[in-house]
């Protein structure tokens, strides 16, 4: 059988309204180890509370050029884009 990786982008939003940006083969489980306290050292002290938008990527290359340049981006871009794809704020 054929095993199919998928590679995600995602972007959750914080307690304090702030955005975080990572990787993950399985976002899910990524956003509970946040809650956790076992993801990045970032939502340790800055604790998610949802999860705003993902993006499938067919290569792991593909997905971590996509966080890098999310994270390149001001705030203001970042809402903007998120935006545009029809992700709310609220």
């Amino acid at each position: 059988m054929e095993q199919t990786n998928r590679y995600y982008m995602y972007v959750l939003l914080c307690e304090d309204d702030t955005l975080y940006t990572g990787f993950s083969t399985d976002v899910e489980r990524r956003f509970h180890q946040h809650v956790k306290g076992l993801g990045a050292k970032y939502t340790r002290s800055h604790v998610p509370v949802k999860i705003l938008f993902k993006q499938e990527y067919t290569t792991k290359h593909d997905a971590l050029s996509a966080e890098y340049a999310f994270k390149q981006l001001t705030r203001a871009q970042k809402i903007h884009r998120l935006a545009e794809k029809g992700v709310k704020m609220e």
